[in-house]
């Protein structure tokens, strides 16, 4: 394989005609662009210029072997350009995947703000309660929330999640209030399949609750809306809840349990080592728009009015 740098030196000094400005204009010193230049007449076996005192041209051969390796090295030159702008500027398209109700309330909404900073992007959103693989399926990007287990990709923690006990007053007010873990057992408990048992931190440390109702689901969204709608009571993130904790629609129930607080919202991304600017212009500005996210853990006074 020829030398890239080589030929880049050659049809510059073609261009130039001078090994003086072809240097300069590289960042090379005549004697190096000399060096290199006769290195490749060498490899070659023939004589691609002549040298005068004052200017350099390049012989028949020379002119013949520039004409074809010109668009070559213009053609490198651009596509290298074409990489750097791609390292610094956020273009092309960022494949995401993020759940089903966060993407809906915490991500969507503000893609009209992120879009405005960045209009040579196009996001690729899938929204989805499954734990896709990143890899297998060509994602650049996945929001997981929650407690992540070990898996080799790079994670940044975007913000805390706090998980509380909640139900609507209305259905408490028929079951009853539960003063204790074990009331938990006379109600009906809302949880998806994979969220099932509760793992909940409490008073006298960590413990598990199992989850037992009439209702078998694998989505979050079907356990947000029945939790809302009076039928049971859910363990809900105050993300997903906030709004209805602060309006009274839900109350927490037994407001000293919640789940781990190693839980949270991260980012999840192949690798470490060059992050294209799409991936990282696109954590950047979930980590800016969450920085509010303490309001997800205000929920009041345990009433849900507070």
């Amino acid at each position: 394989m020829h030398d890239q740098s080589d030929l880049e030196i050659f049809a510059r000094v073609v261009r130039t005609g001078s090994l003086t400005q072809a240097g300069s204009e590289l960042g090379l010193s005549v004697a190096v662009v000399s060096k290199r230049l006769k290195r490749l007449e060498e490899r070659l076996a023939v004589r691609l210029l002549h040298r005068t005192t004052r200017r350099v041209a390049p012989t028949d051969i020379g002119t013949a072997f520039f004409q074809r390796i010109a668009p070559i090295v213009d053609a490198i030159a651009e596509a290298e350009s074409l990489v750097s702008q791609n390292a610094t500027r956020a273009r092309g398209t960022l494949r995401v995947t993020a759940p089903s109700s966060f993407g809906r309330l915490h991500i969507v909404p503000h893609l009209r703000a992120f879009f405005a900073l960045h209009p040579d992007l196009v996001l690729n959103l899938e929204l989805s309660d499954e734990f896709e693989s990143l890899v297998e399926r060509g994602y650049d990007l996945a929001i997981r929330v929650g407690a992540l287990e070990s898996s080799g990709l790079t994670a940044v923690r975007l913000a805390p999640v706090r998980r509380v006990l909640c139900a609507r007053p209305g259905y408490l007010d028929i079951a009853g209030r539960p003063e204790t873990l074990d009331d938990l057992r006379g109600h009906v408990c809302l949880a998806t399949e994979n969220q099932n048992p509760w793992r909940l931190v409490g008073p006298d440390g960590p413990c598990t609750v199992s989850a037992s109702g009439p209702l078998r689901t694998h989505s979050n969204e079907v356990v947000r809306e029945a939790v809302i709608g009076g039928l049971g009571i859910a363990l809900r993130s105050t993300w997903d809840v906030h709004a209805e904790l602060r309006d009274g629609t839900l109350e927490v129930v037994l407001p000293a349990y919640a789940a781990a607080a190693s839980a949270g919202i991260f980012a999840v991304y192949p690798s470490r080592a060059f992050v294209p600017a799409k991936t990282r212009a696109f954590i950047a500005f979930l980590k800016q728009v969450y920085r509010s996210s303490e309001a997800w853990a205000a929920v009041g006074d345990g009433s849900g009015r507070g």
